[in-house]
């Protein structure tokens, strides 16, 4: 496995050795081994499996306590996927970083703790799955405005997304909460 540097450090894409014939394609996707060796020590307590149409806007989610860094991927179809900081003592607070993930360049994103991570979708559908270091507590779940002025996130979009109550009345980062 690859490991590719983005604008934010400690946000990292993997790319996987990929072994395809003409009866189709395999690739190891996780090992605990392999990504210590890429300096992400981790121990995943969840995977989450989601499928949603063209334009769907999922994000910009984060959990205030119990915060989970997050193994991601786009298994069919393809995602724009985007990470913003919110650990005010990084140097990059506030900056977001987006990439494509896809079922054809089979990329994986390591989102750490303390990001709010959201991403949406370019192709006709996707299916996207992840993998969490902490589990699912709604009590302690915010939303950073996927809009947000401030941010100025490029998302690939023709026209509105379509977009879940919760991502709808997400909060502006001046009024979110954040981590140290």
């Amino acid at each position: 496995m690859k490991r590719i540097e983005t604008a934010i450090p400690d946000v990292v894409l993997l790319e996987p050795k990929v072994f395809g014939d003409a009866r189709g394609f395999f690739y190891e996707s996780w090992n605990k081994s392999t990504l210590a060796a890429l300096g992400i020590h981790v121990d995943f307590v969840q995977d989450n499996h989601s499928k949603s149409q063209r334009g769907v806007l999922r994000g910009l989610h984060y959990q205030i306590e119990q915060a989970q860094g997050k193994l991601v991927r786009c298994t069919a179809g393809e995602v724009y996927d985007v990470a913003v900081d919110l650990r005010k003592s990084s140097p990059a607070f506030g900056k977001w970083v987006g990439f494509t993930l896809s079922a054809e360049n089979k990329r994986l994103a390591w989102i750490p703790p303390g990001f709010a991570h959201g991403f949406c979708v370019t192709s006709d559908s996707a299916e996207f799955l992840y993998k969490t270091t902490d589990y699912y507590a709604p009590e302690h779940e915010r939303c950073l405005l996927w809009n947000d002025p401030a941010l100025e996130i490029q998302w690939p979009l023709n026209g509105p997304p379509t977009l879940a109550a919760k991502d709808q009345a997400g909060l502006p980062l001046t009024q979110c909460p954040t981590f140290p």
